[in-house]
């Protein structure tokens, strides 16, 4: 296997885009900031990879457009997935692994306050047994809340003290939405939103993009001092069919966890969109209290559709990069109620 790292990082999030600007005008800045971190320039990168949805932006192939912010005279290698930053992080990945391509930029977008994203994301259910009674992403996850706490697998003040860490941790974050943190006393006291959640078990509604930025071996070293180089990636999903699954356990992010070396880690970023799925990822995992979670805030914060997953990798190589951790881990799901999930985990070396 060829060694692979995230040398670059970038990101843009926001309650709702301001001025309505189009994709291209998004990604832009951010790969300009991606070529700036890393002293490239467009011909360096040998391979290019978006994730997005044409249901999120409510017309067909609209990652089209966003291939006039990479440039297209002369042609790129360019890919694309429907799916979160960290799956087309996955295929460049694999790309890299080929030997075809030395280097990556992958980057996504969604605008999900043009619509009701509640609503929207009913369309990745079963199309048979569940779209047709539009079982909206809040009320499905308030059915897995209400699971564990009548299993007494977690209470609410456990959901709460999640949610303050996290809304504590992004006052530090100039891109999370939401921020400031007060008492799980405080917290509980405030009143329902799609019993047993509050608004502050759920994540807000939030536009946005990232990118990330891979080398593979020399080139890697001669783009970053300290790169995050990347010895684990896996990912599993579970069943579409809600009721064949124990919504309180995540089979596919126990899978994943069991194909890497969770050993060490120091630093996980966890893409929970809800607080109680937190508590989940960290079991499923196996996390410990030795573990720093979500040290940006996580999705509870910001979780600007198909850039949220991939937006916890980057933080997590910023830890690297920085030399806060040596181990980190960063984590992305997809698919209602923790369908697919996909773990990454990085070190920095020497």
């Amino acid at each position: 296997m060829r060694d692979v790292a995230v040398v670059g990082f970038a990101q843009r999030q926001m309650a709702e885009f301001d001025g309505s600007p189009t994709c291209v005008e998004l990604l832009v800045p951010l790969f300009a900031e991606c070529y700036e971190q890393t002293g490239w320039t467009r011909t360096d990168v040998g391979f290019w990879c978006s994730g997005s949805s044409d249901y999120l932006a409510g017309r067909s192939f609209s990652f089209v457009q966003a291939v006039d912010a990479i440039g297209v005279n002369p042609p790129v290698n360019e890919s694309h997935v429907e799916m979160d930053l960290a799956w087309a992080m996955y295929e460049a990945w694999l790309k890299i692994q080929t030997g075809e391509v030395d280097t990556a930029l992958v980057y996504a977008f969604g605008k999900s306050s043009a619509g009701v994203l509640r609503r929207t994301l009913s369309l990745q259910l079963d199309p048979y047994t569940m779209t047709p009674i539009w079982p909206d992403t809040v009320s499905l996850a308030g059915l897995q809340a209400r699971a564990g706490l009548d299993a007494g697998l977690w209470d609410e003040a456990a959901m709460a003290e999640v949610a303050n860490r996290s809304l504590r941790d992004a006052e530090s974050n100039e891109y999370a939405v939401r921020k400031g943190g007060s008492s799980v006393e405080e917290l509980l006291a405030r009143p329902m939103y799609a019993d047993p959640l509050r608004k502050h078990d759920c994540a807000p509604v939030t536009d946005g993009a990232a990118a990330l930025v891979l080398a593979a071996g020399d080139r890697a070293k001669d783009t970053r001092d300290r790169p995050a180089w990347i010895t684990g990636l896996s990912h599993y999903v579970d069943s579409m069919s809600m009721g064949t699954r124990d919504l309180t356990r995540s089979p596919s992010t126990a899978k994943a966890a069991a194909a890497v070396d969770l050993e060490g880690i120091e630093v996980a970023e966890l893409h929970a969109p809800f607080s109680h799925q937190e508590l989940i990822l960290r079991t499923e995992l196996g996390l410990g209290d030795d573990v720093r979670i979500n040290p940006s805030g996580g999705a509870l914060t910001s979780n600007p559709m198909f850039s949220a997953g991939g937006i916890r990798i980057g933080e997590a190589a910023k830890r690297v990069w920085a030399g806060e951790a040596a181990k980190v881990l960063g984590h992305a799901t997809s698919g209602p109620a923790l369908q697919q999930n996909l773990v990454c985990t990085m070190e920095g070396r020497s």
